[in-house]
């Protein structure tokens, strides 16, 4: 798994063409049975692909925080919102609540994430393979292919199933 982490970003940027390509096909003509192609092709390749043995997605980027996700996790540290937001998060350029720094000050030495049960929203969707509409996050999965094993063999059973 190590190995095919440190080629991941050559290969998706090898592929990014192609798969740019997919998507925008994708979008104009998604298939009638896409949601449920999507969830065999998730299922299948989670399979296959342990992201304990990863979490390059910890290791590489960090989440968005919902107002939620704040008020829920800070709860659960016993701390007030505010005080969660000064030690863990910072506003990014798009006015979102993000961690301040990576990798993920939840992440454990052995890829476990401390605070698991109550992890933000974008953390429990992660990669978001197996969203409903799936062609409408096509970006969003063009980004993830380069920091995600299984976004990557997703995207590539994809391209390989589903002939547009």
């Amino acid at each position: 798994m190590d190995d095919f982490i440190k080629q991941l970003p050559k290969l998706a940027k090898d592929k990014h063409k192609v798969h740019k390509n997919f998507f925008k096909k994708l979008k104009k003509r998604p298939p009638k049975h896409l949601d449920q192609i999507m969830a065999v092709l998730h299922e299948d390749t989670f399979q296959e692909v342990d992201c304990l043995k990863c979490a390059n997605c910890c290791k590489t980027t960090g989440p968005l925080f919902t107002n939620k996700d704040i008020e829920r996790i800070s709860k659960n540290f016993k701390m007030k919102p505010s005080k969660f937001i000064e030690t863990y998060l910072r506003i990014d350029e798009d006015k979102d609540y993000v961690l301040q720094e990576v990798p993920c000050p939840f992440l454990g030495a052995d890829n476990y994430c401390s605070i698991y049960n109550i992890r933000p929203k974008a953390c429990a969707e992660f990669p978001h393979t197996d969203r409903k509409k799936f062609q409408q996050i096509s970006n969003l999965t063009l980004k993830n292919v380069e920091i995600c094993p299984a976004a990557y063999k997703i995207v590539e059973k994809m391209t390989a199933q589903i002939k547009l």
